[in-house]
């Protein structure tokens, strides 16, 4: 398995891993609606759930680092927004960049991640994956994570 070491993100790196995040969402809503909505939803999140972007308070924007020191992917975890309990984090992204995917580093990001969590008296890690995402949700799976509820839709 491969091994990551995780470090607060620069402000170059907060810049690109939101800007892939928030279209990576636009395009998952799109499918629902209308991308200019989805648009204006995906913005209004980050402006909710980062009002001090880097620096909000109780959540970690990392990046992950190999062994060789390379950025390999980067992580975003805070409190869980459904939960009032101090003990659960939610991971509101995690992401592997393309160069190496396939390699083992989402595993060891989520590792690392939990890790993180678990040293904060953190007992819970939540997270949210869109339906089609078949290499996301094999890997929740392999890392041990259950459903705990799902939505569906058909569009009429």
């Amino acid at each position: 398995m491969q091994q990551v070491t995780l470090r607060k993100m620069t402000a170059a790196e907060y810049r690109a891993a939101t800007d892939h995040r928030e279209a990576e969402s636009v395009r998952a809503l799109s499918r629902v609606m209308p991308e200019e909505v989805a648009r204006e939803r995906v913005r209004s999140g980050t402006a909710r759930f980062l009002p001090g972007g880097l620096d909000t308070a109780g959540h970690h924007l990392l990046t992950a680092e190999n062994e060789s020191g390379e950025a390999v992917g980067n992580a975003w975890v805070g409190p869980d927004p459904s939960q009032a309990s101090a003990t659960t984090a939610w991971l509101y992204d995690i992401n592997v960049f393309p160069a190496y995917r396939r390699s083992g580093y989402g595993s060891a990001i989520l590792a690392a991640v939990e890790a993180l969590i678990a040293r904060e008296g953190k007992t819970a890690l939540g997270l949210s994956v869109v339906g089609d995402n078949d290499a996301a949700i094999a890997l929740y799976r392999r890392s041990g994570y259950d459903v705990e509820s799902m939505s569906m839709r058909k569009k009429i």
